[in-house]
């Protein structure tokens, strides 16, 4: 029987949210949307690895997640001010503050994937382990 080593592309395991060690486990639970909200695995399916690296680990994520909002809002700001042309400041807060309870769990979701695929040191993508399990 051939081994063959996959090599499964980055930017397909971030957009579904898998594990940035194998990119084949995933690492939430269930859906973005939900009136369950997101529950994060603790540790991937696929390769075993433990997603929470120490206590408090995903409090760094806030930071990402802040970095999001500035955008998001930044942006929103700009367009209200292009699209409308409005000094209306309360035009502006609804909105703003409308879209970002909107994207929280996008937020919410893609910091914590960014944190594990390109902010943790040591956390590499290993193709060995992108194999399909032999039982």
């Amino acid at each position: 029987m051939e081994n063959k080593q996959y090599k499964l592309a980055a930017w397909p395991a971030i957009v579904h949210a898998k594990c940035p060690r194998c990119r084949r486990g995933k690492l939430f639970a269930n859906g973005m949307y939900g009136f369950k909200g997101q529950v994060m695995n603790t540790t991937c399916s696929h390769c075993g690895l433990v997603f929470e690296r120490e206590p408090g680990y995903f409090y760094v994520a806030m930071f990402v997640s802040y970095a999001f909002n500035v955008a998001e809002m930044v942006t929103i700001a700009v367009a209200i001010s292009v699209l409308t042309g409005s000094r209306n400041p309360w035009l502006y807060v609804s909105i703003i503050l409308g879209v970002a309870v909107i994207l929280s769990p996008f937020n919410f979701r893609y910091s914590r994937v960014i944190l594990l695929h390109w902010l943790t040191p040591g956390l590499h993508y290993h193709p060995e382990l992108s194999q399909d399990k032999i039982d």
